[in-house]
């Protein structure tokens, strides 16, 4: 007898040898059978979807759940346009804080929208003995108050208190790091707005780290989630390079830096396990530290890297030569350059042809480096609603040539690289079905078209959040389509998004979310 059939349904399987369906039979969690398979047989539980749109779960490959739900909690400076607005709302929350010198953080921060950065003098305004801490909406850097300057390394630099990249992880480190407790629920929030989005397993894109880690327990924190039931859906959890440590392994073994007891991609189970290893190599665009090839428009500096190039590639190298699948972080094509170097450098050392290398982000990549992607078969795991969102400025930063290289869709389908769609929430809106909408359209929220050449079908587009997305997770065996013995991971549309004008792709309704063939949430 069938756990429970699904009936009444346009099953979009995403499987070409039965790419439609009517029916479909879950059993313990997977898929039994689809159509007449499983159409006359009993089952406990009969449900009729009247007719909806289903599709495999979506997968979303760089999310930040911790970040995610404390951000949730945090308040927000977001939407403030005047730095005196941004100072009155700071001084409330600073005013509502009884320790006098405690650490007060806030959410929200984005100096595009105030035309210049906040300075440490400005904080000093309202700090009343505080110390503050703003965290750019980039994940890339911060504002600090004089309070926090003070307590910093005089080596460490800043920008009249704005500190980017490694100098935030040093303000970061001055505070004590969240409790596990603290993260679970976090966690647990931001997993919930992520089911309710049709998402049903996500990759965490960096646990541990100076720059985005929230504890040096963080993992304990997802364990500790998933133990109180506050994990509703499949995670796996990058790990930030930098907690790799010199090992005295067996010579044969090939392995000079490791995680303790040799923990690497691929442990844990279809719920919890850990992925690939997290290598930053630049900054973020928003922050204006993506390392590009030459300048932004209208500044005199192409961004940064977060090393010295050796020392990011002997990093990715020892991670690849310790068994892991690594995902850098690369957003600028100077970026690129150096994870595309290290990568080929990796493989030639040890070729390792299964491990699925990706580069996060892949934000700004020109034509002469998509064969190499193909070539040493990384994928491109891209962030559509960066540019639905943000597209205007990072068109106008860049110029017209390069804005037409920025997250690109066709170009990278075209040279057989495999197009991961994934959100980076919260830095952008975590929806699929917008960012869909956006893979389609190339049409930023004012209206402007970028790169319209990297348009790509509404096909191609739904197989990035999910038959993508599970092979670059290498959960293609369980996750990505609705075919018999896989994991009954599915969301439920009020439309299907191949039927509908492109431009209402974004608002169609999640109706339902079933993960392992349970009763709908959402």
């Amino acid at each position: 007898m069938l756990c429970a059939r699904l009936t009444n349904a346009r099953f979009l399987t995403m499987d070409p040898d039965h790419p439609v369906a009517h029916d479909l039979g879950v059993w313990r969690g997977r898929i039994v059978g689809l159509d007449e398979a499983v159409t006359s047989l009993p089952a406990r539980e009969v449900v009729d979807l009247q007719g909806a749109t289903v599709l495999p779960g979506f997968i979303d490959a760089h999310v930040h759940l911790a970040w995610t739900g404390l951000k949730q909690n945090t308040p927000s400076i977001a939407g403030r346009t005047r730095i005196d607005d941004v100072l009155a709302v700071v001084e409330q929350v600073v005013t509502r804080k009884g320790s006098p010198g405690a650490w007060v953080s806030i959410a929200g921060y984005d100096q595009r929208a105030l035309g210049r950065h906040l300075t440490a003098a400005d904080l000093d305004k309202v700090s009343h003995g505080h110390k503050l801490y703003v965290t750019h909406d980039s994940g890339h850097g911060c504002v600090v108050n004089s309070a926090v300057l003070d307590l910093l390394p005089t080596d460490i630099p800043h920008d009249n208190g704005f500190l980017a990249e490694g100098a935030m992880g040093a303000a970061r480190a001055l505070r004590l790091p969240y409790s596990q407790e603290e993260l679970a629920q976090a966690i647990g929030r931001a997993a919930r707005t992520c089911l309710a989005e049709g998402v049903t397993a996500c990759a965490e894109a960096g646990i541990g780290g100076t720059l985005l880690g929230h504890s040096p327990v963080e993992l304990g924190a997802y364990q500790l989630a998933r133990e109180k039931t506050l994990l509703p859906l499949r995670v796996q959890l990058m790990v930030s390079a930098d907690r790799l440590h010199p090992v005295a392994a067996h010579e044969a073994d090939g392995i000079p830096r490791a995680l303790d007891l040799g923990l690497r991609t691929g442990f844990g189970d279809d719920r919890l396990s850990v992925g690939a290893l997290k290598v930053f190599t630049d900054g973020g665009m928003m922050a204006r530290t993506a390392a590009l090839s030459s300048p932004y428009e209208g500044l005199d500096h192409a961004g940064q890297l977060q090393d010295d190039p050796d020392v990011l590639a002997d990093t990715i190298v020892d991670g690849h030569l310790a068994g892991w699948q690594l995902a850098v972080h690369a957003i600028g094509d100077r970026a690129a350059d150096v994870a595309l170097d290290a990568l080929e450098r990796a493989q030639r050392l040890l070729p390792r042809p299964g491990a699925r290398h990706r580069i996060e982000h892949a934000g700004l990549i020109r034509p002469d480096q998509l064969p190499r992607f193909a070539q040493l078969g990384v994928s491109a795991v891209v962030q559509p609603n960066f540019l639905r969102y943000f597209g205007d400025d990072y068109a106008a930063i860049t110029g017209e040539t390069r804005a037409a290289w920025l997250y690109r869709g066709r170009a990278f389908l075209d040279h057989g690289i495999t197009l991961v769609g994934s959100s980076d929430r919260p830095v952008t809106d975590g929806s699929p079905l917008r960012a869909v909408q956006f893979m389609v359209e190339r049409s930023s929220g004012s209206g402007r078209t970028i790169g319209p050449d990297e348009g790509i079908t509404v096909e191609e587009a739904l197989r990035a959040y999910t038959v993508a997305g599970a092979f670059a997770c290498h959960w293609e065996d369980d996750l990505g389509s609705l075919t018999p013995g896989k994991r009954a991971d599915l969301v439920v549309l009020g439309d299907d998004p191949r039927r509908v004008d492109s431009s209402r792709i974004g608002d169609i309704e999640v109706v339902a979310t079933y993960v392992d063939g349970r009763t709908p949430v959402s």
